[in-house]
């Protein structure tokens, strides 16, 4: 499904993303995983066709990263990107304009099943109540690719539940998800594949069961020995 090949992204003298290449299938949920500064949301912002590479190239269903694939692939950054003047339901409007998948019947649903107010203006929310209009917003889209960013932070307990049901009930054989944290231990139970990101490359990479078979720990001590004791060699 996604096929990122040799992918490189420079800022003049720093590289945020060096020579990176994996490949996600369909129906797999990706831990893009890393610290702040690892690359993640460069990678993630070049997979939905908001950034250039330097060098590399990324397909999406066998064709190049594009115009045409932006309206199959869903991304929620983590950047607040709502005008001021903005509602909940002004939003869903502005979605509406831009992506041919997107429902309002089912983004309305959602405000509704979250208690948010559709006519309220998003600039008065609280961080928790915005988190939750963007997620909204993301999976009403029946895009066959959804990248949500740092999606958990930000909220409290109840929500970061509410979420992963979410990330569950959204997951299916014909969809796939990345989704980047640095909350792994929230993540682990339900990832199929670990992307660990450090300092612009793959660190490790591989299915979540055979890192744990071959490295005899799971994803929350992989991570633990990856950014606390100064990295892993090989990939998985």
């Amino acid at each position: 499904m996604l096929e990122i090949t040799h992918v490189t992204k420079q800022y003049g003298s720093r590289i945020a993303v060096s020579d990176v290449t994996l490949n996600v299938e369909q129906g797999r949920l990706v831990a893009l995983l890393g610290p702040n500064g690892s690359g993640k949301t460069t990678l993630m912002k070049m997979i939905a066709g908001l950034v250039s590479p330097t060098s590399g190239e990324i397909a999406f269903d066998g064709e190049k990263i594009g115009p045409s694939t932006k309206r199959r692939i869903a991304y929620m950054p983590t950047e607040a990107y709502f005008y001021n003047y903005m509602s909940a339901l002004d939003a869903g409007r502005y979605y509406r304009d831009f992506f041919e998948d997107f429902s309002m019947e089912r983004y309305l649903r959602a405000l509704e099943d979250e208690r948010l107010d559709a006519k309220a203006k998003i600039r008065t929310m609280s961080s928790g109540m915005v988190a939750k209009v963007k997620l909204a917003l993301t999976f009403a889209r029946d895009s066959k690719l959804i990248m949500l960013d740092e999606p958990l932070n930000g909220i409290d307990i109840i929500a970061r539940e509410r979420t992963l049901a979410l990330i569950g009930k959204h997951h299916t054989p014909e969809r796939s998800l990345i989704v980047s944290s640095h909350l792994v231990d929230e993540l682990e139970a339900m990832i199929d594949d670990a992307v660990f990101m450090q300092n612009g490359v793959v660190a490790l990479a591989g299915s979540a069961a055979r890192i744990r078979e071959q490295y005899g720990v799971g994803i929350v001590e992989m991570y633990r020995r990856i950014y606390g004791e100064g990295g892993v060699e090989g990939h998985a």
